[in-house]
Parts: C-alpha cells; sequence; structure tokens
C-alpha cells in the first residue's frame, strides 16, 4: 500500500509547569495534531497548518522504503559501535529526502532531550505505527536494541518487497488496458471520421464491419464528454468509498480474495505477511497474545484481520495457536504443521520465518507466472482491437480495387 501524505502544522503548548513551547508535528488532520499534543501531556493554545514555500521545491513525502532505509542504517551504525545520538546525527544529515532529515534530527533531539527512543518514535505514528514502536520498546527493555533494529529492517524491506510484487500483478493488466483503451479512442475519435470523409467519395455501400467502426466512431465522437464523466465520477465514487466507508472496504477485501489467479496471490501474501510480522514480533520476546494484536493490524485485509483477532482472543483463554488456526479455516495445513513443530519444539520464530520465506517466494512466482500468462492474451487482444480497427478502415479499398 501507498504511504500516507504527511500535513505539518505549526504549534504553540504549554507543559505542565505552563512553560511555552513551540514546535511542528505531522498529522492527519488538526483535531489530530491536538490530540497527540495532549497525548504527550502538553495543552495545545495554538495549532495552524505549516505555510508551503512560495517558492521552490517542496518536500518530499516519507514513504515506507524511507523508514526501511533508516532503520537498516541505524542498525549497522549501532553493530559498528556508533552511539544511538551520533548514528541518529550522521544517518540523518546523509539522507536525500529533506522531510526524512527534519524528522530524524527531531528524534535525535527528543532522544537527548531524555526520552526512550520508543517513546520519541510514538509522537510520529503517520510514519512509526504501533508494531514498529512495540518491537523498538521491546529491545529497549531487554538490551537487544541493535539486534530488534536489524529484525525490524529486515522486517520492513520484506514487506515492501511483498507489496511491490502485488503492485506489480495488479499494476500490468491494468496499465496494458487503459493504455490500448485510450489507442483505441484516438483511433474512433481521430482516424476513423478521416477514412470515413474519403469513403464517401467512393459512391458505394461500405461492408457492414466498416459500417459498425463509422458507427462507434459516431457514437463517441458525440458522447466522449459524457463517456468521461462517467469514469470521473467511477474512479471519484470509488475513492470516496474506501475513503470514508468501511463496509465497502470489507467487501472489497473479501472480493478480492475471491479473483482466481489475483486472490490466491492475495491470499498467499497475506499468509507471508502474517508469518513474516508474527515471527518478528516472536523473536523480539514480545507475548503472542500482545503480538497477534499487532499482526492483525498489520495483515492487510478484514478477512485475516477478523479470524487473527479471533484466534488472539482463543489463544488468551489457553488454546494453543495452530489448533485456533487450523478452526480458522483460511490457513494452508502446512503452515499449521510447521507452527505445530514450532510450539512443540520452542522454535517458533524460527519455523514462522521459514513459513514466511516459502510464501514470499509463492508470491514471487504466482506473479511472474501470472505475468507470462496475461502477456500473450493482453497481446491478442489488442492485436484483434487495434487491427480490427484498422481492418475495418482498409476493406473498402480492398474491396474498390477487387472490383478494379
Amino acid at each position: 500500500m501507498a504511504a500516507e501524505e504527511q500535513i505539518y502544522f505549526n504549534y504553540v503548548a504549554t507543559d505542565k509547569t505552563g512553560k511555552k513551547i513551540t514546535g511542528e508535528l505531522a498529522g492527519k488532520n488538526e483535531l489530530a495534531v491536538r490530540a497527540e499534543l495532549r497525548r504527550q501531556g502538553l495543552k495545545p493554545t495554538k495549532v495552524k497548518l505549516k505555510p508551503k514555500p512560495l517558492f521552490g521545491k517542496a518536500k518530499a513525502n516519507i514513504t515506507a522504503k524511507d523508514i526501511a532505509l533508516f532503520s537498516r542504517q541505524l542498525a549497522t551504525m549501532m553493530t559498528a559501535g556508533v552511539p544511538l545520538v551520533t548514528a541518529f546525527e550522521i544517518v540523518g544529515r546523509g539522507h536525500e529526502n529533506p522531510a526524512m532529515q527534519d524528522l530524524i534530527l527531531g528524534i535525535k533531539s527528543d532522544v537527548e532531550s531524555g526520552n526512550t527512543l520508543a517513546e520519541t518514535l510514538r509522537k510520529y505514528p503517520l510514519q512509526f505505527n504501533e508494531l514498529y514502536c512495540n518491537l523498538v520498546a521491546a529491545g529497549e527493555q531487554a538490551g537487544i536494541l541493535e539486534g530488534l533494529l536489524h529484525k525490524i529492517a529486515t522486517y520492513l524491506e520484506k514487506t515492501e518487497s511483498l507489496k511491490a510484487k502485488i503492485k506489480k500483478a495488479l499494476f500490468y493488466p491494468v496499465a496494458v488496458l487503459v493504455v490500448a483503451g485510450i489507442v483505441t479512442a484516438i483511433l474512433l475519435i481521430f482516424v476513423v471520421p478521416t477514412f470515413e470523409e474519403l469513403f464517401k467519395g467512393f459512391g458505394a455501400e461500405l461492408p457492414a464491419f466498416t459500417q459498425f467502426v463509422v458507427g462507434l466512431s459516431h457514437g463517441l465522437v458525440n458522447t466522449w464528454y459524457y463517456i468521461l464523466g462517467v469514469i470521473g465520477g467511477m474512479i471519484y465514487g470509488f475513492k470516496s468509498l474506501k475513503q470514508n466507508s468501511k463496509e465497502f472496504n470489507n467487501r472489497l477485501d473479501r472480493l478480492m480474495l475471491r479473483l482466481g489467479p489475483i486472490g490466491s496471490i492475495l491470499n498467499k501474501a497475506a499468509v507471508a505477511r502474517f508469518a513474516r510480522t508474527l515471527s518478528t514480533m516472536s523473536a523480539a520476546g514480545v507475548p503472542l497474545v500482545e503480538a497477534l494484536k499487532s499482526v492483525a493490524g498489520a495483515s492487510g485485509n478484514i478477512v485475516y484481520y477478523d479470524a487473527i483477532m479471533k484466534m488472539r482472543d482463543d489463544v488468551s483463554n489457553g488454546q494453543q495457536l495452530q489448533l485456533s488456526m487450523r478452526q480458522s479455516g483460511i490457513f494452508p495445513n502446512m503452515v499449521i504443521q510447521m507452527i505445530a513443530i514450532g510450539e512443540e519444539s520452542g522454535s517458533l520464530d524460527s519455523m514462522l520465518g521459514k513459513v514466511a520465506d516459502f510464501y514470499e517466494e509463492e508470491v514471487d512466482n504466482a506473479v511472474d507466472a501470472l505475468t507470462s500468462l496475461l502477456e500473450p492474451m493482453i497481446m491478442a487482444f489488442l492485436g484483434v482491437v487495434i487491427g480490427g480497427l484498422i481492418v475495418a478502415m482498409y476493406l473498402p479499398i480492398f474491396k474498390m480495387g477487387a472490383v478494379t
């Protein structure tokens, strides 16, 4: 999924002692920023949208890839023995994204003030989600922060790689069909009418196929603005429903899992994401019940979210994870067997890592197979549509040549 757009607000607030504090904070809206300030123990007196620069290029958004790179760089620095604050300074100053530079240096300032890294990261919920902050907190408490940062970096890199594969599976056929639609529309609106003027001088009846294409051209020329309006309305309606309707998103999630090869890829990706997230949290020593809550939030699909939350309830009541997974009915038998072995041998995180590796490779292979299957089908479709239009335009000319 794409990263959320960062909206920055300037604020004025007072702390518990009445001291005036000013600063900048990212949030979805003013209410969210005020709520975050209160959560930090500050009383906001003024929150205002940060004005955009009149001249010059605006800062780029912070993406999940930026966070993954930051995590890997920070882990590498700490492993090399660089102190945490110094590592922030080096990584922050060297980052190409100005917004990321500001974020890292802001974190450095808070850590220098005596806050823990987990407490500081919780101030930036748009960049560091609950899962990330929980893992950092576990690493700090256990004294293994650098090891946990390596695991977090690996987790984020694997997750982003998985997202890229899914986007590839969904984007490729859509992009080709959109281009085909645009080319077809151009031919019908601009090329066919030119041929029609030529055909009027023939003084003979046009072949039925050519008449059909000319009719399509007339229809598109006369109604293209209506068609564009309908397409634009559908896109706007879809985006609006996706942003505002939980029921629509739930139905869409369930529908996507049933879409043949696409659904198969999404199911495998959800299993891979489940295994990778739970493996990372288990390795960090996070209790299973608490970990499952974060895993559910990271599942990316309402079907898996509901199933994992039900599994969390079952586990909190003393049931084994593998038994609860079997009852859910959505996990493959191989996954359940691997987790059963992991529970019995005390190596759950290792087994989950193997499951994640297997299903990430399965997603990769499935995407390649789908692309290989779609390529000839799409080429055939384009050949029929574009070739058919060209043949329709040249049929009268061939007919005249045959009569001559």
